[in-house]
């Protein structure tokens, strides 16, 4: 089975700092004339329960949007404002687009493996990191995030359409010392990371909790680079 998915990935030439991308989707979402709900990911009074199609982020110190699959269409919205004058944190700018990247990316299970970068991965909720700080050993807890990650694969797939019909393999190669994230108020332990897979993921789309706010960014390793 082969699936295709659009993923647009458009920086603007304004720098931001990552405690600014909140502030940063909060202007984008206020200078829209419609409300449509992929930009916020709230459904009426709760929240929309599904894989964010529109995600803000950081990328090499800019103000970043990528989007996958139905975003690449509601992003049009933005575009059509034509108001990019905003204020981010009380600093009044103005977004101009530094560079845009459309493409089309091959979503399926190989038989091969791709290696992966995963950088403010927050894979754990409440219920897991309960779990998870009563685990005694590293290869225990390796498992378990292997678990969550293949999890993690499996929301992003289901979110843009996909059914896998094979198994989906995952294995954490190196995990960094975790830090303290704050999201949405709330501290949660965030991780680099490096993994395989047997699944072909865009790059720079988000995996794990927070995706919507650039946490959990992927981008594919290249051991030439």
């Amino acid at each position: 089975m082969q699936d295709k998915v659009r993923v647009l990935k458009i920086v603007f030439g304004q720098e931001i700092s990552q405690e600014e991308i909140p502030l940063f989707r909060g202007a984008v979402i206020n200078s829209l004339e419609s409300n449509d709900v992929l930009f916020h990911n709230h459904d009426g009074d709760g929240l929309r329960y599904s894989y964010p199609l529109i995600q803000y982020k950081r990328i090499g110190g800019k103000a970043a949007i990528v989007c996958a699959g139905d975003g690449t269409e509601s992003i049009g919205e933005f575009f059509k404002c034509w108001n990019f004058d905003v204020s981010i944190g009380g600093r009044n700018v103005s977004l101009k687009v530094d560079s845009v990247d459309a493409r089309q990316v091959l979503v399926q299970v190989w038989d091969d493996l791709f290696v992966y970068r995963i950088r403010k991965w927050l894979p754990l909720n409440k219920e897991n990191y309960e779990r998870f700080v009563l685990m005694d050993g590293l290869a225990e807890k390796y498992v378990f995030m292997e678990q969550l990650l293949t999890g993690n694969i499996l929301s992003f797939a289901k979110g843009v359409g996909i059914h896998f019909e094979n198994q989906v393999k995952c294995k954490i190669t190196e995990v960094s010392e975790p830090v303290s994230i704050f999201y949405k108020g709330v501290k949660f332990m965030g991780f680099d990371a490096m993994f395989k897979t047997n699944v072909s993921l865009p790059d720079y789309v988000g995996l794990g909790k927070g995706v919507s706010l650039g946490m959990g960014m992927l981008k594919r390793f290249n051991n030439e680079n």
